[in-house]
């Protein structure tokens, strides 16, 4: 295990904001990961686990402890009677993973492709593109369970997978380090209808080839259209979550002739295309540029400070608000400090 002292966080996150961390833990085998936990319980430090940092912003005032990061490595393969379990070490870099699968004509996440971030973090906010989910193909995780110092296997059933989210962001957030994951992917390819993007791009190229190997370069050359590099571009991805509706939204969205994506449940309106429609495409605000290509995109051209984000954030919310009446919800976690003690309450006719 690597320890690391006083470690910019804009160093550690592709939006490239946030103070110094106290320290910075680096596991490279499962059996570290107790000694992480034990190194921060030692001092009295809280903890918080970071992946590639794409989906994380950090606060200028840093974080007061111990930041755990995987860099544990490994894709391992079993045969099943229909395709293959893959179980793949959480340090993983998630990309080299859909590259892995594809190679071999497995079909399941090829749709996830140039998704940056590490494989431990693609259950935790069940991430998704051009109509798939982590959640179709995951079986299970493997992850240490800070609440009672143990490994444990916790199935996609336990998990319980949504629209961004699972246990791991909600109700059991900073309760699990993954360790693993496993998927359960099959030789085949993707079923049509496609993706209306994808399909687009197949047309346009004349590409009739639906191989996983074929769709993820079409994926690829999709993104790198609309999404800036995060080596290049200081970025955090998608800064918004889309907005799901209701029937009775659903309806009156459709109404208005704004562009729904039916659900079982309703349907999906596309928060960048509200971004777009209000004019907010290509703006920068407090240094903080919003994509004209992909207007959930934020790009951080030069703020310097987490206040710079949040100002430029909320402008582009409240003008959202202002003219759909939609309230737009961030996508990336926050690397808060954790909050100070309350203070306790002196007594009726106590003095100082």
């Amino acid at each position: 295990m690597r320890v690391n002292e006083n470690i910019l966080i804009s160093s550690l996150t592709t939006m490239r904001l946030g103070g110094p961390a106290r320290y910075v833990l680096e596991v490279e085998r499962p059996e570290e990961i107790p000694d992480a936990y034990g190194f921060a319980d030692t001092y009295h430090l809280p903890t918080f686990v970071l992946g590639y940092g794409a989906n994380t912003i950090g606060h200028d005032e840093g974080f007061p402890g111990v930041i755990i990061i995987s860099r544990m490595k490994g894709i391992f393969e079993t045969p099943t009677a229909d395709g293959v379990r893959l179980k793949v070490m959480s340090g993983e870099y998630w990309d080299d993973v859909v590259a892995y699968t594809t190679s071999k004509g497995y079909t399941g996440i090829e749709g996830l492709s140039l998704i940056p971030g590490l494989a431990g973090a693609a259950p935790v906010q069940n991430i998704g593109a051009y109509g798939q989910e982590i959640s179709n193909t995951l079986e299970s995780i493997d992850v240490y369970d800070t609440a009672n110092r143990t490994f444990v296997t916790l199935t996609k059933s336990d998990l319980h997978f949504g629209y961004r989210q699972s246990i791991l962001n909600t109700t059991e957030k900073n309760r699990y380090f993954v360790v693993s994951i496993t998927l359960a992917l099959k030789p085949g390819q993707m079923s049509r209808p496609l993706y209306r993007s994808i399909e687009k791009y197949l047309s346009d190229n004349s590409i009739t080839d639906l191989s996983p190997a074929s769709i993820r370069n079409a994926v690829i050359a999709i993104r790198r259209s609309k999404l800036p590099d995060p080596l290049t571009e200081a970025s955090a991805g998608s800064f918004f979550k889309n907005i799901f509706l209701d029937e009775a939204g659903t309806e009156a969205c459709e109404s208005k002739g704004y562009p729904v994506h039916r659900t079982p449940s309703g349907g999906k309106l596309n928060s960048g295309w509200l971004i777009e429609h209000a004019g907010l495409s290509g703006k920068t605000f407090h240094g903080i540029r919003v994509s004209d290509k992909a207007s959930l995109v934020l790009i951080n051209d030069s703020a310097t400070s987490y206040s710079d984000l949040a100002a430029a954030r909320d402008t582009i919310i409240g003008k959202v608000y202002d003219l759909y009446g939609f309230w737009l919800e961030q996508e990336p976690v926050e690397l808060l400090p954790p909050p100070r003690p309350a203070q306790p309450t002196p007594p009726t006719g106590a003095t100082k």
